[in-house]
């Protein structure tokens, strides 16, 4: 159903912040033309009987039984590498790239095998209730196009990033960037396409990707800086995930990459580094100076990072972070997941694992997170590392939502009289799956329906 020009009452939940989560029990939510809030009334509020009986007799109030959820907002998605989920995760990540993943992501210059994979990925993934997404491609133009003509026609909000890379002495000799003005060149050809396929850029962004600081010579870092600070495009890339790469970029520059990048003009308001394992409290001090943020990625992280992201004490520095998957380093594409984890890396970080430790020394007190942080980074803070309108129910926020279906017939919710709100909501993101999703929007427009 198409939700533009209407009036919704429902029970909505969002996080506005990362300390508190919203109710927004029989709340009216009117939607304009263009599928942005316009308006909230909570049942409190002086004109709530006076809209509702207006939108009811203009034909305009549309009611729902469920539950709705801001659509998940995933910051860290490795598009090509849908075919490998749950794949190969034995391996360290070095050899994971070169023995798996590049061989994988160059099948996509043959367009029917990329077209039948991106299909199946924005599906699952708008299944799953990820309306926004932050896609890395691969390093070859036109599949990197059939990604945002997919995205566009399945409706999922999507930035995407043709994939950069011109380090002879990491990347194969058959999938790199024969040259640093290639990389660049690549990078501004799909910035003129996305441009050019949805001029509103509502939906659809380019995002200037340098895949990392080991595959990139300097050349390349700094004409995409160059072009970043041009174009006004987002910048991707990943950053101190590993202890691999991060002693990679100590040798090679004589500092972390997260000071390499800045120093190639790749730090600003519209960067988003993946993973920030390893980062120390001045380089998570410089991103904040620069308003950069961090996508979370806290599955992943448990196979490849050898580290923990400290996210509450990078939090507490005012920075931003949002959840991401990063397919397939992490075996789910569900951001359901996402916010499991999140809590599980916070508490395995607070309490430590090792049973062989005292447990005064076994953890990093203080670490743990909440609920709401969690469900805060995979809407709203997701939205905010973006900077994109969505992930919360307030006015100039494009409606993007999920509605749930607690008592799906196949669905894993179970919820009990005595629940309060809530309980409600710990009840669904802790235990729902795809089957709970009973419908999904971006700018008011259903993209999902069961």
């Amino acid at each position: 159903m198409d939700l533009r020009g209407k009036t919704v009452c429902g029970t909505f939940f969002d996080a506005p912040s990362r300390e508190s989560i919203r109710c927004l029990k029989d709340a009216l939510i009117a939607i304009d033309d263009v599928g942005k809030i316009s308006t909230v009334w909570e049942t409190n509020a002086p004109e709530y009987d006076r809209c509702r009986r207006d939108a009811d007799r203009a034909d305009a109030l549309v009611s729902f039984p469920g539950v709705l959820l801001p659509g998940f907002v995933d910051t860290h998605v490795h598009a090509p590498q849908y075919p490998q989920l749950g794949k190969a995760l034995d391996a360290p990540l070095e050899i994971w790239l070169q023995r798996y993943t590049f061989p994988l992501e160059a099948r996509y210059r043959d367009l029917a095998f990329a077209s039948r994979s991106y299909e199946a990925l924005v599906a699952d993934m708008l299944a799953n209730g990820t309306t926004t997404a932050l896609y890395f491609g691969t390093v070859d133009v036109e599949p990197t196009q059939l990604l945002a003509d997919v995205c566009l026609a399945q409706r999922q909000r999507a930035l995407i990033g043709k994939v950069a890379m011109d380090n002879a002495d990491e990347c194969p000799d058959d999938y790199r960037d024969p040259s640093a003005q290639a990389g660049i060149d690549g990078t501004r050809a799909l910035i003129d396409y996305v441009r050019g396929l949805e001029p509103s850029a509502q939906m659809l962004g380019a995002v200037v990707t340098p895949r990392f600081t080991p595959s990139c010579t300097d050349a390349l870092l700094r004409g995409l800086g160059a072009l970043a600070g041009e174009t006004g495009c987002h910048v991707q890339t990943h950053s101190s995930e590993s202890d691999w790469a991060h002693d990679y970029s100590h040798r090679r520059f004589g500092h972390s990459d997260v000071r390499a990048l800045d120093g190639f003009g790749l730090l600003g308001r519209r960067t988003v580094l993946a993973h920030g394992n390893l980062m120390s409290d001045d380089d998570l001090g410089l991103l904040v100076e620069r308003g950069a943020s961090v996508a979370h990625c806290p599955y992943s992280n448990f196979y490849f990072a050898n580290a923990v992201f400290p996210l509450r004490r990078a939090l507490a520095k005012g920075l931003r972070v949002g959840l991401g998957t990063d397919v397939s380093g992490g075996p789910s594409a569900s951001m359901f997941e996402g916010v499991r984890l999140a809590l599980v890396a916070a508490r395995a970080l607070e309490s430590g694992v090792d049973a062989g430790l005292e447990q005064a020394v076994r953890g990093r007190p203080g670490s743990r997170i909440g609920l709401a942080t969690a469900f805060h980074c995979a809407t709203a803070g997701g939205g905010d590392a973006l900077d994109l309108p969505v992930g919360r129910f307030s006015p100039g926020y494009f409606f993007d939502a999920i509605m749930i279906d607690p008592e799906a017939p196949d669905g894993t919710i179970r919820l009990w009289d005595e629940d309060d709100d809530e309980l409600v909501l710990q009840t669904i993101l802790l235990t729902a799956s795809r089957a709970n999703v009973a419908a999904v929007w971006t700018n008011g427009t259903c993209v999902r329906r069961r």
